[in-house]
């Protein structure tokens, strides 16, 4: 097995691309210990020592580490790990990964919201998972405009990430729904 690795604009976090299917039924992200119950990949990760995130794509893993660790450093053990998980057969998710109920629209805001989601979902993400991250609508503020959405992955915690967020995103969205005033890092 072959394991090629990418660079992301965040230096905190690595791109691992195992030349097959990660998490094909969605993209997951786990900020700790503790989430990463819900993955057997998440929990050899992060029993390495400086792991600090890690978030599953379709057909990657991107890493993010502590800022104690340097990558030359880490990068050999996350191979490693990496590899045996996947030659011995055992689960990339498992257990219950529910996610957490989503706030109901009606009317002209389900419509404006809907048109947001499909903005987010063939614009947006497609281009923020190539550098080993996810952006999700969080939820829309019909009284003010304000689109919340969540960073995950590389985009968490990316030097790039407000710049992308206010001058990328929020542009896309103001310009094809007139109904959004700003767009928000919701955490």
């Amino acid at each position: 097995m072959f394991i090629e690795t990418q660079s992301t604009p965040n230096p905190a976090t690595l791109k691992f691309m195992p030349g097959r299917e990660v998490s094909p039924a969605g993209m997951h992200d786990f900020r700790d210990a503790e989430a990463a119950k819900a993955s057997p990949l998440a929990q050899v990760l992060f029993a390495q020592d400086g792991v600090r995130g890690v978030f599953l794509g379709p057909d990657f893993i991107a890493i993010t580490k502590d800022e104690a660790h340097e990558w030359p450093h880490l990068k050999p053990a996350l191979l490693g790990a990496i590899m045996d998980h996947f030659q011995s057969g055992a689960p990339v998710l498992g257990g219950e990964n529910a996610d957490a109920d989503e706030e109901e629209y009606e009317g002209e805001a389900a419509e404006i919201v809907a048109q947001i989601k499909e903005l987010i979902d063939t614009r947006v993400r497609p281009a923020v998972a190539r550098d080993g991250g996810d952006i999700v609508f969080q939820r829309f503020d019909v009284a003010s405009g304000l689109v919340y959405l969540h960073m995950r992955g590389a985009c968490a915690g990316c030097p790039s990430s407000s710049m992308t967020l206010k001058h990328g995103i929020e542009n896309l969205l103001k310009h094809y729904v007139p109904e959004v005033s700003a767009v928000e890092q919701a955490y």
